[in-house]
């Protein structure tokens, strides 16, 4: 860290001090139980574990917290597993926890301090172990860098939000590769990977989008060096192709879309299957990001046809797979396109001079914005606080 950069934190410490000494000394018993400065109500941890595919839910702020609710999550994952897949285990699993033995989740790391606590929600709401404020100033470093100047950005709290999204996604990748990598030699074969049971027990024509996503198509085009293997890079993107930066695999995302949208089962993709779908999605998209390019002001079919137009490079009049690869992903969103939205929302809320980016001292001042995920707020009708743009 360069001088300057010392310098800045030293100055923006010596603040954080001047506010915190002069901040009331004595805390009534209710601020004191609930862990310190705004934090009105018990801080509680998420469980929202299905096997089946879920909307995507903000990732915690704090990797601390994440780490809690990727703990709990292993759990309920490892309970609900053995209920779907192995029933017989149910039972002996049951008498190993009567008596007093630990069931673990595969990838089980050592005890952190605050498993300690009979709950962890308990070692979040006693402010000797975790305050709010204290994270707040050890985190602000840690998302100041690019540059360290003592302001954090859109673009550095968007890169904060994917690094705690990528390590939540990669650990799970790993949960389910632990699984379905039956002979332990760190690949997935196609013999070996099991499509869910939720997908195994479905309706094939009820189901017949998302049953292509366990078909062998999709595991060859997830094979990016083409050895019949699925490394954990490789069967990452096998389970989220929508992050993949392996062409041979969004080809194939492209042409699942096109096998959804094309009513009359031509291969390909008309005008009228596009409008009436494909192009609310990418407009939403484009809207969403305040980077619209096509005058959607005009008459409900001129921007769709002059946007479809250029899509259509060989002018046959239809969208083939290779056609909608420059829109894939507006269609199928990015791990970055939600980090940016809960991005935004942050700043939204907690920038108080309106500048487009955050203090320490704003942050200090909001920290239900940064831990509303974890707030039980039994007066709101919004789940974790943050607004439906998130479901």
């Amino acid at each position: 860290m360069s001088k300057a950069s010392v310098i800045l934190y030293i100055t923006v410490g010596i603040f954080v001090l001047f506010l915190i000494s002069y901040s009331p000394k004595k805390k009534s018993d209710h601020d004191h139980h609930h862990g310190g400065h705004n934090q009105h109500h018990r801080l509680k941890l998420r469980s929202s574990f299905n096997f089946k595919p879920t909307r995507h839910d903000p990732v915690p702020f704090d990797p601390l917290v994440a780490d809690m609710e990727r703990r709990r999550e292993d759990k309920e994952w490892e309970r609900q597993y053995i209920e779907h897949s192995h029933p017989e285990l149910v039972s002996h699993s049951q008498k190993a926890v009567d008596s007093g033995g630990h069931e673990h989740a595969p990838g089980h790391e050592s005890q952190p301090e605050w498993e300690d606590f009979m709950d962890a929600e308990d070692y979040l709401n006693n402010e000797e172990k975790f305050n709010v404020t204290d994270r707040l100033i050890l985190l602000f470093p840690k998302i100041d860098v690019s540059p360290v100047d003592g302001f954090v950005t859109e673009s550095e709290l968007t890169d904060w939000t994917i690094q705690s999204s990528q390590k939540e996604v990669m650990h799970r990748t790993q949960r389910d590769m632990d699984v379905h990598d039956r002979n332990k030699d760190g690949f997935i074969s196609f013999s070996e990977y099991e499509p869910p049971s939720w997908v195994r027990n479905s309706d094939n024509h009820s189901f017949g989008y998302e049953m292509g996503w366990w078909k062998e198509e999709h595991f060859n085009a997830s094979d990016a060096n083409g050895d019949g293997l699925l490394n954990l890079t490789e069967f990452n993107d096998f389970l989220h192709p929508a992050d993949t930066k392996n062409t041979k695999l969004l080809l194939w995302l492209c042409k699942e879309e096109v096998r959804e949208r094309d009513s009359d089962k031509d291969g390909k993709i008309s005008f009228e299957e596009f409008f009436h779908g494909l192009f609310d999605t990418v407009r939403n998209y484009e809207e969403d990001n305040h980077n619209s390019t096509h005058p959607y002001h005009d008459l409900p079919e001129g921007p769709a046809k002059q946007f479809f137009a250029q899509l259509d490079k060989d002018d046959d009049g239809y969208l083939s797979d290779a056609e909608l690869l420059p829109i894939i992903s507006k269609i199928h969103p990015t791990e970055h396109y939600y980090a940016k939205q809960q991005a935004d929302y942050i700043i939204s809320q907690a920038d108080s001079d309106k500048d487009g980016r955050l203090t320490l001292a704003e942050m200090i001042d909001h920290p239900y914005v940064f831990y509303s995920a974890i707030f039980d707020e039994e007066d709101t009708d919004d789940d974790y606080g943050f607004h439906d743009e998130f479901r």
